[in-house]
């Protein structure tokens, strides 16, 4: 018998070996401990890697919600979140898509309605090769985390266009 999937997927990408990138794993580190105290893990896969790539099309297939978590550098303090439509102006590639490129994959290879999608882009500083969280980023981490158990509320509740309503 086939496995289910969990009705939501949370993709988190980041190098954390390079400063501020950390900051979708670091999130999604403590996001799993606090889904499985709550309760609620079975309803949510994590997934973690350096980059959005086109593989990451499959991993939306058959969900309710997705959430996407990155660092960027000029995003505006503490965090952005808000809803993902699909980019058609960007060609796939193999390497380094925009999550709108990853909706815009699942559009061409499944006719089911994709999910409600969102990006939860964390505001960083630095992002070296070497480099530790900055004191910036340190800072953005809390209300992005807030906001982060915000959204899998939501999604919980029913209500997930609320959690892009922040």
């Amino acid at each position: 018998m086939p496995q289910l999937k969990a009705p939501f997927v949370v993709l988190a990408c980041g190098n954390p070996s390079r400063g501020d990138d950390a900051l979708g794993p670091l999130l999604l580190a403590r996001l799993s401990p606090w889904l499985q105290e709550a309760g609620l893990d079975g309803h949510f896969e994590l997934i973690e890697d350096f980059q959005f790539q086109i593989e990451h099309a499959l991993d939306l297939q058959g969900r309710q919600a997705a959430l996407f978590i990155d660092a960027g550098e000029g995003t505006a303090p503490p965090f952005f979140l808000q809803r993902v439509l699909a980019e058609r102006r960007q060609a796939p590639t193999s390497h380094a898509l925009s999550p709108g490129a990853v909706v815009a994959v699942l559009e061409r290879i499944d006719d089911a309605v994709p999910p409600d999608v969102q990006m939860l882009c964390v505001r960083g500083e630095r992002f070296e090769l070497g480099e530790g969280l900055s004191a910036a980023a340190s800072r953005h981490l809390e209300p992005a985390w807030q906001a982060l158990q915000a959204w899998c509320r939501a999604c919980i509740a029913g209500d997930i266009g609320a959690a892009g309503r922040q």
